[in-house]
């Protein structure tokens, strides 16, 4: 899935290279960070790849804007649940906020991801959702 595959159609701008990412999401019920490892494709303003975090293995499937940074994917847990984020990419990984509607009670949370090797995570303060950044809460438009 990484540049090799595909090298006509990969993503050039540099906030969105193919290839290993990592990053954390933070949920109420269950206080901290909780890693996650995705394998990220972008490519003509489409996002895939894949991952794993400890709720289990996901794809991803969404959309990315060089000309404003939005993205908006969901994260489908293979056999289990879909989990949609919303967030924005300033430079320094992509930040925003995940959302779970089909579990009865409507959870949500933040989130940060970055490429694998880039340290952007290294110094991050993200520690609750109540921190989000407000661009977060306009990062719209993407599709």
């Amino acid at each position: 899935m990484g540049r090799s595959q595909h090298p006509n159609s990969s993503e050039t701008d540099p906030r969105f290279p193919s290839g290993p990412w990592t990053g954390y999401f933070l949920q109420k019920l269950f206080p901290g960070r909780h890693m996650m490892e995705l394998l990220l494709r972008f490519a003509d303003g489409v996002m895939t790849g894949e991952g794993r975090d400890w709720v289990g293995r996901f794809t991803i499937r969404g959309h990315y804007r060089v000309d404003t940074g939005a993205c908006t994917w969901t994260k489908h847990y293979i056999g289990r649940h879909d989990v949609f984020y919303r967030g924005y990419n300033e430079g320094r990984g992509i930040w925003g906020i995940w959302e779970l509607t089909d579990a009865g009670v409507p959870q949500t949370g933040g989130f940060h991801i970055w490429p694998i090797g880039s340290g952007y995570g290294e110094d991050d303060r993200l520690h609750a959702a109540q921190e989000l950044p407000l661009a977060q809460e306009s990062a719209v438009g993407v599709g």
